[in-house]
């Protein structure tokens, strides 16, 4: 079932609902819907969750048990580039104005979900750069 699919891959990359809608650009609602099959995502909506979960949208739909990486995904290499490219990043918010959430300093556990947003954003960037920039005779 596609919404149980939406939800272990979310909850694989520790994202929460309300994170994922953020990052799908929907309410936390919707999410809730997939997650439970009250609501199908929308086609270009289905592309996006595949890329941000690394997965195929065959393998969302329940079309393949493979989870074949399209040839845009990033390298192992990539991905800790990213990483390390968030961590100084987040080591800049820190070292500067102090990091507060409601007038509260930042917990350890507010920075370490910040730092998984930042790199999952800077992770769906990348694939798309690479899908939009890959010579055609690259691609699978």
């Amino acid at each position: 079932m596609l919404g149980n699919k939406i939800k272990d891959l979310r909850k694989d990359k520790h994202i929460t609902q309300k994170e994922l809608a953020k990052l799908m650009n929907v309410s936390q609602q919707t999410v809730g819907a997939w997650e439970t099959g009250r609501a199908i995502p929308g086609s270009d909506t289905l592309g996006e969750l595949a890329d941000l979960f690394n997965v195929s949208t065959d393998y969302l739909l329940g079309r393949s048990d493979n989870e074949k990486k399209p040839y845009y995904e990033l390298t192992d290499k990539e991905k800790k580039d990213i990483a390390l490219q968030a961590e100084k990043l987040m080591e800049g918010i820190e070292s500067g104005e102090n990091l507060n959430f409601y007038g509260e300093p930042a917990t350890e556990e507010q920075k370490e979900r910040l730092l998984i947003a930042v790199q999952t954003a800077m992770e769906m960037n990348k694939r798309k750069a690479k899908k939009n920039f890959t010579p055609k005779k690259y691609r699978n």
